[in-house]
């Protein structure tokens, strides 16, 4: 009997070639679907890394918010359990303090005993006298002025000639004889210009304080001319400012005829410029200042100001280390914004302990060249990947020049603050005037005026005083005490 074969018969090649065939365009399918799950995995982190930096820049948005809110100080919440109001009881009450005595009495009164106890009706006895003092504001009335002028005419040239006392602050006669004086129109622009308080108030102050009648157009008209008047000395201010061989410059945006414009500010110790300009670019930057200002500029980082070529420059290291404090709360422990932050830290602690005594010029020397390098060294380091990180580094590249040239000079400010606290009154007119000016008009004269009252407070003189010699003057002229800037020390 035959035996049987169990062996398997050999395949056919092609069943085999078929098969891997079949298989190898599974592969691939499943090669182009893990290729377009992959394509479509990357689109999706590019969209929520879009969304990341979008959110990112809203929360930036929203803390400077909080900064330029109307009530920035307020608290929101009240507190469940609040501290106890007042001083503290015990060695920690602090300075004790009062009122000094007057040195000088103008009226004296007398409060006698009553001749009975108003408790029990006994007779009263005196035991003492003590003293006690009021200062008291007096209750103010127009003063009325009646100025009989004299007019005359020329006995060769027939023209006419008015006379004009010294407390005069126009020539006008007719319908216009009746004037504000010029305390009272040194009071408005005080008022408006420094306070910023609107003229409806102002009349209302005027009308309910003083007895002084007055309406919102007559004060405009007041202002206005007070402007007219101190424009040549305006023009002094700004000639001061660009001759100054270092200025500090800010800028914030400000309302005219309701369209966008900026208030820019050129800062030195004793002088301020104000200018309110349609733009923020080179040409707004130069009005005061000039394209070729060859002094120090001390700003921040606002491209505008570095297109100041013949400048030497410093920006503002409140404003870099403001970003670095922004980004680490996004981005704790960000080795490139920490290693920034450190940096700076340590080069305004250099200068203060120059400024101390304790460091050599030497000694400041060999800190500002490690501080150069070490920055220097951050900046060229590949960017981050991380998209507000990449920009920082990018600003801090174009910036590199001017971030330590407090070190070089250390007489220069390593920020920009004396324009920034130059533009805080302006911000706080702002707020309560509904934004800027309602007219050109109003801008300039705006410029002109804040620009003469914050000067008068850098320089400690009395801004009214200055106000009454610019209004009672016969043609607009400068004031000998403005006419020169006063030497710094």
């Amino acid at each position: 009997m035959p035996q049987r074969d169990d062996a398997t018969p050999p395949r056919d090649p092609q069943q085999i070639i078929d098969e891997q065939r079949r298989e190898i365009e599974r592969l691939r399918e499943d090669l182009r679907h893990s290729v377009e799950d992959l394509r479509r995995s990357e689109a999706e982190r590019q969209r929520l890394r879009r969304e990341i930096e979008k959110l990112n820049e809203q929360l930036d948005a929203a803390r400077r918010a909080v900064y330029r809110q109307a009530a920035p100080f307020a608290r929101g919440t009240r507190v469940a359990e609040p501290r106890r109001p007042g001083r503290k009881a015990g060695v920690a009450y602090g300075r004790c303090a009062h009122r000094p005595l007057p040195t000088q009495v103008d009226e004296t009164f007398e409060a006698p005993l009553p001749s009975h106890c108003p408790h029990c009706s006994a007779p009263v006895r005196r035991l003492r006298v003590a003293t006690q003092y009021q200062e008291e504001l007096p209750v103010q009335r127009p003063l009325i002025r009646a100025f009989h002028v004299h007019i005359g005419a020329c006995t060769r040239c027939q023209r006419r000639v008015q006379g004009r006392h010294p407390l005069q602050t126009s020539d006008a006669l007719g319908a216009a004889a009746v004037q504000l004086g010029p305390q009272t129109v040194a009071f408005a622009v005080l008022l408006n210009k420094r306070f910023g308080l609107p003229y409806g108030k102002i009349a209302a102050l005027l009308r309910d304080r003083f007895g002084l009648t007055v309406t919102r157009g007559g004060l405009v008209h007041a202002v206005h001319r007070a402007a007219r008047q101190a424009q040549p000395t305006y023009e002094t201010l700004c000639a001061t400012v660009r001759g100054s061989p270092v200025v500090t410059a800010d800028e914030t945006s400000w309302r005219v005829d309701a369209d966008l414009q900026w208030l820019w500010a050129f800062v030195t110790p004793e002088t301020t410029a104000y200018a309110i300009q349609p733009g923020r670019g080179l040409a707004q930057a130069a009005h005061i200042i000039g394209v070729d200002y060859a002094g120090v500029l001390q700003r921040d980082g606002w491209q505008s100001y570095r297109q100041f070529k013949q400048a030497a420059h410093q920006t503002c290291l409140a404003h870099l280390l403001r970003r670095c404090r922004a980004l680490l709360l996004d981005y704790p422990a960000q080795p490139f914004v920490t290693k920034v932050k450190a940096i700076l830290q340590a080069a305004l602690a250099t200068r203060d302990r120059y400024h101390d005594g304790t460091i050599s010029d030497h000694g400041l020397a060999v800190a500002r060249g490690l501080y150069i390098e070490r920055l220097g060294h951050l900046l060229t380091r590949p960017p981050s990947r991380l998209l507000r990180v990449r920009r920082f580094q990018g600003h801090l590249v174009v910036e590199y020049d001017a971030v330590f040239s407090f070190l070089f000079d250390p007489t220069l400010d390593a920020t920009n603050w004396r324009a920034e606290q130059a533009l805080r009154p302006a911000v706080v007119t702002r707020k309560m005037c509904g934004g800027g000016n309602r007219t050109r008009r109003g801008a300039d004269s705006q410029q002109v005026l804040t620009s003469i009252l914050r000067t008068a407070d850098q320089r400690g003189l009395d801004a009214t005083d200055i106000l009454v010699t610019l209004l009672t003057a016969r043609t607009p002229s400068v004031p000998e005490i403005l006419q020169t800037a006063p030497t710094v020390h």
